[in-house]
């Protein structure tokens, strides 16, 4: 039987920790959210490794030292509602459920929003909402958001998705030029954001934020 708490554990010391992630309600939300629970069965023991899960389609659970730099940057607070975009089978969405007053989880898949709903209620992760749609519409009955995370590569951010961050509301994406990838930051201010670089790092461009084609007339 695989010692699930020990791998946990190795995972903040060696991943989150060394990479300057040092505050507290990340690090007791990573130590405390089961991510075995939240990969698909046959990469459970794989799910404390220093890389990107697969989970089909494309699409993937980001590194634990991908996902911890992203909420860093974020200065997330107790009152704040998040939405989290693309956030697979919930992971992301129950460490972020565990710094914030709720979280909005968007997924496409309708097995993969059943999956996650039934993954977030066994922990007890009930501050979370599960909502099915495509990704690039956000979920815009439930905003505006104090914050949006974007659990994958994006090449273009949709106006649809700006439209639900809130003023002084902060947004992370991962910008994937080619194979190369920056973690920005965004901060709303007066109907614009404005970006600062956080760190390098990669992953899968999402559906409906690929860059859109130029056409010259």
């Amino acid at each position: 039987m695989a010692d699930f708490a020990a791998r946990r554990r190795m995972m903040v010391d060696t991943q989150v920790r060394p990479s300057d992630v040092t505050k507290f309600p990340i690090i007791d939300a990573m130590l405390s959210v089961p991510r075995e629970d939240f990969v698909p069965d046959t990469q459970r023991d794989a799910a404390y490794a220093e890389e990107q899960i697969d989970l089909g389609n494309g699409r993937v659970v980001l590194d634990p030292r991908t996902l911890a730099k992203m909420l860093d940057g974020l200065e997330l607070q107790g009152d704040e509602l998040v939405l989290d975009i693309g956030g697979g089978l919930g992971y992301s969405s129950a460490v972020i459920a565990r710094m914030v007053q709720a979280v909005v989880l968007v997924e496409d898949d309708e097995s993969v929003v059943e999956d996650a709903q039934a993954a977030l209620s066994e922990i007890g992760a009930d501050n979370v909402v599960v909502q099915s749609g495509a990704l690039a519409e956000g979920a815009p009955e439930h905003g505006p958001y104090d914050v949006i995370v974007i659990q994958g590569g994006i090449e273009h951010l949709p106006a649809a998705i700006e439209a639900q961050l809130k003023d002084n509301g902060r947004i992370v994406c991962l910008f994937m030029e080619g194979a190369l990838g920056k973690v920005k930051v965004g901060y709303m201010s007066d109907e614009k954001i404005s970006w600062r670089f956080s760190f390098n790092a990669g992953a899968p461009v999402l559906p409906g934020f690929e860059a859109t084609p130029a056409f010259l007339l």
